[in-house]
């Protein structure tokens, strides 16, 4: 009679499922990766950005690259993560990644751009800082959309921080590092509770605006926050702040 092959206990037979089911969602999370090296590209880049749809605060934007073959269990989207598990998973990003860079877009910028444009500059702020670290980019992998003049190969994947890993965890770094602007800022103006809504459109901060009118930091351009005809919007010092013809001056080197 042969010998009896073990059955494992219900929980350790969970355990490996699980282990097996996280290996497998990581697999395919690199496949974007895993076809730019086995194309020869070294230094994979992904971007994505955080608070496009916020009333107040700058817009942020990440950058990562990974080691050829790097996994970081539990990568995910940021916005599908709570934030104990975000704050986990971007230490985890920062000691695993070759190299990591973050940038934003102020208020003043956003009002002078738009917040498409804003997004993209703090994009390309987040990549030089990648350059500025010794990493050069071989290929970039963008959420959703590509960014006009840059100067190296370049992919927009829709989905692409719930789809690839590298943008990922671009997601989780630029949604932590203005989650702990947005907490800076909170002190500066307690009364709207931006550590709290994080300077989203919630029933909380909009009953803040009616009260206190918006502060500095508000995107003016917005009509939930500044509701004027764009004509009057103009006449704001907003518009002419240095901080945005520094922005122009930068878009115009990256080929806007």
């Amino acid at each position: 009679m042969g010998a009896e092959t073990e059955v494992p206990p219900p929980r350790r037979r969970a355990a490996w499922c699980s282990l097996a089911g996280e290996a497998e969602r990581l697999c395919r999370l690199l496949s974007e990766e895993r076809d730019a090296w086995q194309k020869g590209c070294r230094a994979v880049a992904g971007v994505d950005e955080a608070g496009r749809g916020c009333l107040a605060g700058p817009v942020y934007a990440a950058a990562v690259v990974f080691q050829a073959g790097t996994a970081v269990p539990g990568l995910d989207d940021s916005k599908v993560l709570p934030p104990e598990v975000r704050e986990d998973l971007a230490a985890r990003i920062r000691r695993r990644a070759t190299a990591f860079g973050t940038g934003s877009a102020s208020a003043p910028e956003i009002d002078a751009l738009g917040i498409s444009t804003a997004s993209m500059l703090a994009m390309a702020r987040a990549l030089r800082e990648l350059v500025r670290k010794g990493v050069t980019p071989d290929f970039v992998l963008v959420d959703a959309f590509t960014i006009p003049g840059l100067p190296w190969p370049q992919k927009g994947i829709v989905k692409g921080d719930s789809k690839v890993a590298c943008i990922a965890a671009a997601s989780i770094l630029a949604k932590t590092e203005r989650d702990r602007e947005m907490d800076r800022l909170d002190e500066t103006y307690p009364w709207y509770g931006f550590s709290a809504h994080r300077g989203y459109a919630t029933p909380e901060h909009l009953s803040a605006l009616t009260l206190h009118g918006p502060s500095p930091i508000h995107r003016f351009g917005f009509d939930r926050v500044f509701p004027v005809p764009p004509a009057a919007r103009k006449r704001t010092p907003r518009a002419e702040a240095p901080a945005s013809r520094q922005g122009q001056r930068e878009l115009g080197f990256w080929g806007y």
